[in-house]
């Protein structure tokens, strides 16, 4: 038996009749010139008075009710105005009108020989709608219904059009007031125009008739009765089978269109021709199988090595299917593919609504038929030369749009199996359905967002990384939705297995003790202490920032003995963890020792202790003025901190230390002498370390081939020498010029002026 790509490809390949039962679209508008008796010409785009001038000229809207003319607001409230009071002119009216009734014929699947005869202008204003019904035929040779919104500012008003079981649903506005939008339907398809909730819009209705005035056999909407019911067989076999997703049965399928669209217009009311048809049995088929069917814009990247074939000047070379002018292409060969990447996205469902579901990858053996891909050509392609050590590249893209769809029994998988790019924004999507809907437990989309994040959390990595917003990680993600659930298990669950397993990093520390708040406060510290023993050695930083977070909360305290124990364990200059996958340690800054200090203090002074007696032994890891100090200035606006015992200590090391080097005697070199601790005691440095000891030499020139002015160079680059330098360019070889400065004494006198602020500040606040 064939593969499901290749059967069900086959099947849509029979549906032939292009068209739908309905079709919609927009055109620049050529402005006409349009008058109503007794109003006069017509400005477009609509203007208010002019809009109260045509209801003022106009008469109700009737309804058709038997063989009964009806006039009932509460079924039809709107104003016509009839055909032989509309008159409408301009020397392109004409060809645009025909342009467009072509355009809704091939959209119908009608064919030619369709012509637009005026039967009526209609007023929707604030609140005017039509209830469902059918359109009797009111003229020889009529199958559809034609209607041209003309450009106007105005909301609602929308076109629900239901042929069988399916129903499209039109906007009859373009978002551009110097375009006017059309929608044509099948006359016996039923037809519902919702209320216009602001403004006014003005439409031409038209009838869609045969040349030959119903002297032949007229067109009818398109039925696919038999194709749909071979697809949904298809489907359901599909669906039913249990064994695991292969290439046989892939978890998803992906039928490419023919048609091109943009994200903006990608919607199955925007399909068109064929596409159109294809989408119109594919539907039917998904609901009678329990199929859930998207169309999304499918996007494929491709990069990887060419071969050059010709020179013909061009360093690089773009080529895309709308620039015939500049095609270069034939210069180079596609090579090797390095990358390739398979994505869908801008996704929609048959009723109109777009579905969050972000950015989802696929896979080849998803793709109906197998082989839809390799014909593609690239809308864009780019080609580089070989430079240096590289050789000749090439870049490329194709973007199409796709009918996807997969089992709904299958749909977490599918959204596990996707990733966080497609599965976050869905989950955030369930959890707002079910606020929305009055959060009741155990309501359809809150089971859904808790199978889902069950799923996600089954097959996740070690690091999942940001998202693909950048705004949050992974982590913090799905903890948001988990704390809008209240969901006290999955939370507990997510952090025992991910964030303590390694998935963590300071930036979910915020929601992270959201989360924990959920929780009573014993299982608080056990989750804390897991997290610090799990990534202390690697994160102190955020550890350290989760920790004083936690210990803010006063029924925390207590539980947080022993993840405080556990990150004094992992503090840099103590007992060394491993050090999982080779990654690096952080170095402890001004922000930890803050951080543990504040914690410590709320927790257990005995540990603020603690953290200070090892902060003082271990110098390296925390220097003065690049740790201990810092943090003091944070803690200045702590003061209970301050006024621990450990605070004590450590404020009266720090003014020590600072005291120490404010007494060091502070004054400008007396001489051109400076410093000469040159790692380098060859030939070439030799003249430079004379240079650098002689207390009366401003200035040296060393004139020397490049090799030997490059190595005395380094050698002032690699240590901090009071030397400026820079090369005359004049005879050769050049001169290396040097200049001695101050900038050694000007560093100690900045320094000074930090010691003496630092002390003034650290001095207050200890005194008080």
């Amino acid at each position: 038996m064939k593969p499901i790509n290749d059967s069900l490809a086959d099947v849509l390949r029979t549906v032939k009749t292009p068209g739908d039962f309905c079709t919609s679209g927009s055109c620049p508008m050529h402005l006409p010139l349009i008058q109503v008796d007794g109003v006069g010409p017509i400005a477009l785009p609509l203007l208010p008075v002019q809009a109260a001038q045509l209801i003022a000229a106009a008469e109700r809207a009737p309804y058709g009710l038997g063989g009964e003319t009806l006039v009932d607001i509460a079924v039809r409230r709107t104003w016509q105005i009839g055909a032989e009071r509309v008159h409408i002119g301009g020397k392109h009216w004409p060809a645009m009108l025909e342009a467009i009734a072509g355009r809704a014929a091939a959209g119908l699947g009608a064919g030619q020989g369709v012509v637009a005869e005026l039967y009526k202008m209609l007023v929707y204003d604030e609140g005017s709608f039509f209830v469902s019904h059918r359109d009797t035929e009111k003229a020889p040779g009529m199958f559809a219904t034609l209607i041209v919104a003309l450009p106007s500012l105005h909301a609602g008003g929308e076109l629900l059009v239901r042929h069988r079981e399916r129903e499209v649903r039109l906007e009859l506005r373009s978002d551009d007031l110097s375009e006017v939008a059309f929608a044509a339907f099948y006359a016996d398809c039923l037809h519902e125009v919702l209320p216009v909730t602001a403004g006014c819009r003005v439409a031409l209705v038209y009838n869609l008739l045969r040349h030959d005035k119903g002297k032949g056999k007229l067109p009818r909407p398109p039925s696919y009765e038999r194709e749909t019911a071979a697809l949904a067989a298809l489907l359901r076999h599909w669906c039913g089978d249990e064994a695991p997703a292969n290439a046989a049965r892939p978890l998803k399928l992906v039928y490419p269109l023919a048609h091109a669209y943009t994200p903006a217009e990608l919607s199955f009311a925007a399909l068109k021709g064929a596409d159109a048809a294809a989408a119109g049995a594919l539907a039917a088929a998904a609901r009678d199988a329990a199929c859930e069917l998207h169309v999304a814009l499918l996007r494929i990247e491709e990069s990887g090595s060419a071969e050059h074939m010709g020179y013909r000047g061009s360093r690089s070379s773009w080529r895309t299917r709308r620039d015939q002018d500049h095609d270069d292409s034939d210069e180079f060969e596609i090579g090797e593919i390095f990358d390739r990447s398979l994505t869908l996205a801008h996704w929609s469902r048959p009723d109109g609504s777009t579905a969050a579901l972000g950015v989802m990858p696929f896979e080849d053996e998803e793709v109906c038929p197998a082989d839809a891909i390799d014909a593609m050509e690239p809308d864009e392609q780019h080609f580089e030369e070989a430079t240096g050590n590289e050789g000749a590249s090439f870049e490329r893209s194709y973007q199409r749009a796709a009918l996807v769809l997969w089992p709904q029994s299958r749909r977490l998988d599918v959204l596990a199996d996707a990733g966080f790019d497609a599965s976050l924004p869905y989950l955030a999507g369930l959890v707002t359905l079910w606020l929305q809907a009055g959060a009741e437990p155990d309501a359809a989309p809150w089971r859904d967002a808790k199978a889902l994040v069950g799923q996600m959390l089954g097959s996740w990595p070690r690091r999942a990384g940001p998202t693909a917003g950048g705004d949050q990680s992974a982590v913090a993600a799905v903890l948001t939705q988990l704390v809008r659930m209240r969901d006290s298990e999955l939370i507990e669950t997510l952090l025992s297995r991910v964030c303590a397993a390694g998935d963590y990093g300071g930036e979910d520390n915020p929601v992270i003790v959201q989360a924990l708040d959920l929780l009573p406060p014993p299982r608080v510290g056990e989750l804390t202490l897991a997290l610090m023993q799990a990534n202390a050695g690697l994160h102190v930083r955020a550890c350290a920032d989760l920790l004083a977070r936690c210990s803010a909360h006063s029924a925390w305290q207590a539980g947080l003995r022993g993840a405080a124990n556990a990150l004094l364990d992992a503090l840099p200059g103590g007992p060394k963890p491993a050090q999982a996958h080779g990654w690096q340690r952080e170095p402890a800054d001004a922000a930890v020792l803050h951080d543990l200090l504040r914690a410590l203090g709320a927790i257990d002074t005995s540990l603020a202790e603690r953290a200070v007696s090892h902060t003082l032994a271990w110098p390296k890891h925390f220097g003065f003025d690049t740790v201990i100090v810092p943090a003091l200035r944070r803690l200045v606006e702590h003061s209970s901190v301050l006024n621990q015992p450990a605070g004590q200590r450590l404020g009266a090391a720090a003014l020590a230390h600072l005291h120490a080097r404010v007494a060091l005697e502070l004054a400008p070199p007396a001489d051109w002498r400076r410093d000469a601790e040159l790692g380098c005691r060859c030939a070439r440095c030799h003249g430079l370390i004379g240079f650098l000891e002689n207390a009366s030499q401003e200035v040296w020139r060393y004139r020397a081939p490049q090799a030997d002015r490059s190595h005395v160079e380094a050698m002032l680059r690699s240590g901090q020498l009071d030397l400026d330098f820079t090369t005359e360019r004049k005879g050769s070889p050049h001169v290396l010029l040097c200049t001695k400065n101050q900038a050694s004494y000007e560093r100690r006198v900045e320094q000074r002026r930090c010691d003496l602020e630092n002390l003034a500040r650290l001095a207050a606040a200890f005194e008080a």
